[in-house]
């Protein structure tokens, strides 16, 4: 199985090389290395807590976002064209030394994880 490198930056400037296989999505590498994400639905595109932002190099490098994430997206405040959900990009060898940024408003907060109530909700 072929891997590929993601660049994840936290908003505190701090940078991780992250190695992943094929077919992932990028939430769920990041999420998988231990990194602060909230990603509070686990990738159903229902909840926007994985917000990532491209570089302007990267945006028209990867699959364009479709009409379900756009309509996530456009409940962020501040979100732009370079903002993605991290969900919804998977990797592959396209997007290999892909750079995405954490937002802030996506940073889980320790002790503050609500993907552990929502687990023992259902």
């Amino acid at each position: 199985m072929t891997t590929i490198e993601i660049h994840v930056e936290l908003p505190d400037g701090t940078r991780h090389t992250l190695e992943a296989p094929e077919g992932y999505r990028v939430m769920e590498v990041i999420r998988d290395y231990g990194l602060p994400i909230k990603a509070e639905c686990g990738g159903a595109c229902a909840c926007a807590t994985c917000h990532v932002r491209l570089p302007e190099d990267w945006t028209q490098r990867v699959i364009p976002a479709r009409d379900e994430e756009m309509d996530k997206l456009d409940e962020i405040p501040g979100a732009d064209d370079s903002s993605r959900l991290s969900c919804q990009l998977l990797t592959d060898c396209a997007i290999d030394g892909l750079v995405v940024r954490l937002e802030a408003d996506s940073i889980l907060v320790a002790g503050n994880d609500t993907r552990t109530e929502l687990q023992a909700a259902s």
